[in-house]
C-alpha cells in the first residue's frame, strides 16, 4: 500500500483543490490545443525494426511516462531519475530538491515506427510546460525541471533545432527554458511510481494534472496516439550509464 509519506506534496495539493473537481469538467470541454509544426530537422526512420532510447524530464514522472505510454512505436517507458548521483537516486532524497536529479522517463521505442523528433513533438505539445522553470503546475522543486537528456550527438542537434524553430515561430508566449544536457546516467524509480498514473486514473491529482495530458494527446496529435498504451515492464533493471561523445 502507498502511503501518503511518499507524496506529501501531492497529497496536499489533492486535499488543497477537491473543490476544484466539478471546474475539470469545464476543463474538458475546452476547445482543442494547437498541435505543435513537427520539427524541420529530425532523423528519419529507420529501415528496420529496432530499440532506441530517448529520456526526457518535464515535471512529475507520472503524467509523462502515461502519455508517451500512448504513442505508438514506444515498447516501453520507465519512470526514475537522471541528473544528479546514484546514491541519492530515490524518491525521499530526490523530492528534497537538492540531488540535481529531475524526474525523468526513459522512452524505449522502435526507430522504424517513430522518430526521435516526434517524440520531441508530443514531449513539447502535451508532456511538460516548456515555459515552467524548475517547476510543472503545482509542483515546485528542480527535480521538476525540463530536461531533454541527449544520449548522442543526433538527438542534441534534433533537440536544439526544434526548440530553435519553436522559438522563431512563437509557438508560447513565453521563452523556452527547457534545458538540453548530455545523458551520464538513468536511474529507474522505484516499482511503486511505474504506472502509477495509468492504474489510478481517478485519483484527483492524475485526474486534473495528468488526465488532460492524454487527452490532449488524442485530440491534437491523433497519428501519434494509439488508445491502447503500453504497459510497463522492467526491461533494463540496473542504472543506465551513458558516455556521450
Amino acid at each position: 500500500m502507498i502511503t501518503s509519506r511518499f507524496f506529501p506534496a501531492r497529497v496536499l495539493f489533492g486535499l488543497l483543490v477537491a473543490p476544484a473537481v466539478a471546474a475539470c469538467a469545464t476543463a474538458a470541454n475546452d476547445p482543442t490545443p494547437a498541435a505543435l509544426p513537427p520539427p524541420a530537422l529530425d532523423a528519419p526512420l529507420a529501415r528496420h525494426s529496432g530499440d532506441a532510447t530517448a529520456v526526457l524530464a518535464g515535471g512529475c514522472f507520472w503524467g509523462v511516462q502515461w502519455v508517451f505510454e500512448h504513442v505508438p512505436g514506444v515498447t516501453n517507458v520507465t519512470s526514475g531519475y537522471s541528473g544528479g548521483a546514484a546514491a541519492t537516486a530515490t524518491y525521499e532524497r530526490v523530492s528534497e530538491g537538492d540531488t540535481g536529479h529531475a524526474e525523468s522517463v526513459r522512452i524505449t521505442y522502435d526507430s522504424s515506427k517513430v522518430s526521435y523528433g516526434q517524440l520531441l513533438r508530443v514531449y513539447f505539445s502535451v508532456a511538460t510546460d516548456p515555459t515552467e522553470l524548475n517547476r510543472q503546475g503545482p509542483d515546485t522543486g528542480t527535480q521538476y525541471r525540463g530536461v531533454i537528456f541527449y544520449a548522442n550527438p543526433e538527438q542534441q542537434r534534433i533537440a536544439n533545432a526544434y526548440i530553435a524553430q519553436l522559438a522563431a515561430a512563437r509557438a508560447f508566449t513565453a521563452p523556452i527554458v527547457t534545458q538540453v544536457v548530455p545523458l551520464k546516467a538513468f536511474h529507474p524509480a522505484e516499482d511503486y511510481h511505474q504506472d502509477y498514473a495509468r492504474l489510478h486514473p481517478d485519483a484527483l491529482y492524475i485526474a486534473i494534472n495528468d488526465a488532460p495530458k492524454v487527452v490532449a494527446l488524442q485530440r491534437s496529435l491523433p497519428k501519434l496516439y494509439r488508445a491502447q498504451p503500453v504497459v510497463w515492464h522492467d526491461d533494463h533493471p540496473n542504472t543506465i550509464m551513458v558516455d556521450v561523445h
